[in-house]
């Protein structure tokens, strides 16, 4: 590909068009990256998301994609099972390549694409954009300059409703669409990514109790969409038994000796999409809750406790690189896709002037795809599992 020098010159291509590749299309647009080109599992949804989000080529398959040279960008946001199939690809054909996680169904799988990766010479990264939140940057500052202390413990989880009944029904819920484990492999993995992220200290154990709390449930004849949150009626429903958990804690140790505990639920109610976590140093604690982003607690022995409100004047250099507006005016869940996909095409753009990438890498990717497994183990063992 030739040397580009501005986001605007590149092209992007988004695969999948159910919950998650609307959102890739609108951050991709947000940056300045024209999104050229569509893909869905059939040309009749390609045809009809191309319509809606303003897309001007449809591909009849993905090597109709691949075989386009002017397309310097993949993103993959397809049901899990075909992560591995579609990277492979795109790799292989030279895109730069950006999966939505889990990367991989196994980690045989995942293995393999970082070597591919590695030797593909593209960028090829996980959207775990949860890192790019502004207060979860300056958390993760804080810790590397010492202000937190030595880390005692972290607490936290990742919480959901949109699993709540028996009725609600989604591919997630089948080992064979998204994996053996699913809470904490479409959620948790954000916080187990997030909290190493900020502590800089791996996971080098875990011992978990998952809990399936609906062994069957009703599947509607017809597709569902993510988070809809649609009525279903007994007499379009078929009983599906369930193979995943809806719900989890998972124990946790660092390797510098910290321990810590991980919740995942999507069964609870009220609770639309709420990541929260605290940490406890030997100097202060740090505490965030997604679904109030702007905020961080900062508690303290002897003083009174803060709550910062992210404003660029107040937060550290990092943090405040990934936050584009003033103190005031609130940043979310779609800036996060923002700030990540600014981090990835930047490096696409500068290239080896660009040094080591700092996106989640395959490699990342790949470390939450084992520790899924131990987890998995784990629980299957009852009993605690270390990661080799």
């Amino acid at each position: 590909m030739a040397s580009k020098a501005y986001l605007h010159e590149l092209k992007a291509a988004v695969i999948g068009t159910g919950f998650i590749g609307p959102i890739h299309v609108e951050a991709l647009r947000r940056i300045g990256v024209p999104v050229v080109g569509i893909l869905d599992a059939t040309v009749e949804q390609s045809e009809m998301a191309a319509t809606q989000l303003g897309i001007p080529r449809v591909y009849k398959d993905l090597n109709e994609l691949l075989d386009d040279d002017e397309i310097d960008s993949v993103h993959i946001a397809t049901p899990n099972r075909f992560h591995f199939e579609h990277a492979s690809a795109c790799l292989k054909a030279g895109k730069h390549t950006l999966c939505e996680k889990p990367l991989a169904m196994n980690s045989d799988e995942s293995a393999k694409l970082v070597a591919l990766a590695e030797s593909a010479g593209v960028c090829a990264g996980v959207n775990y954009n949860l890192r790019y939140y502004p207060l979860c940057v300056e958390s993760a500052d804080r810790v590397r300059k010492g202000r937190v202390g030595a880390l005692h413990h972290v607490s936290g989880g990742y919480v959901q409703d949109w699993l709540f009944k028996e009725t609600d029904f989604n591919w997630r819920v089948l080992a064979s669409e998204g994996g053996e484990l699913r809470a904490v492999a479409d959620i948790g993995t954000h916080w187990l990514d997030l909290i190493q992220f900020i502590t800089g200290q791996e996971i080098v154990s875990v011992c978990a109790d998952l809990h399936t709390v609906f062994p069957t449930r009703q599947r509607p004849i017809g597709a569902t969409e993510t988070f809809s949150g649609k009525q279903i009626t007994p007499d379009n429903t078929e009983s599906v038994a369930i193979d995943t958990e809806d719900a989890g804690n998972v124990m946790l140790r660092f390797e510098n000796g910290a321990r810590g505990v991980m919740t995942v639920s999507q069964v609870t109610a009220g609770r639309k999409n709420c990541l929260r976590f605290e940490l406890a140093g030997s100097k202060q604690a740090l505490a965030f809750n997604s679904e109030s982003p702007n905020e961080l607690w900062i508690g303290h022995r002897d003083e009174p406790n803060e709550v910062l409100i992210r404003d660029p004047a107040l937060m550290s250099t990092p943090a405040s690189n990934v936050t584009s507006y003033p103190g005031g005016h609130n940043e979310g869940f779609p800036d996060a896709f923002k700030q990540i996909f600014l981090d990835f095409y930047g490096q696409i753009l500068l290239g080896e002037d660009a040094g080591e990438a700092t996106f989640p890498s395959f490699a990342d990717g790949h470390r939450e795809i084992v520790l899924c497994e131990a987890i998995l183990e784990s629980h299957r063992k009852q009993a605690w599992v270390s990661l080799s």
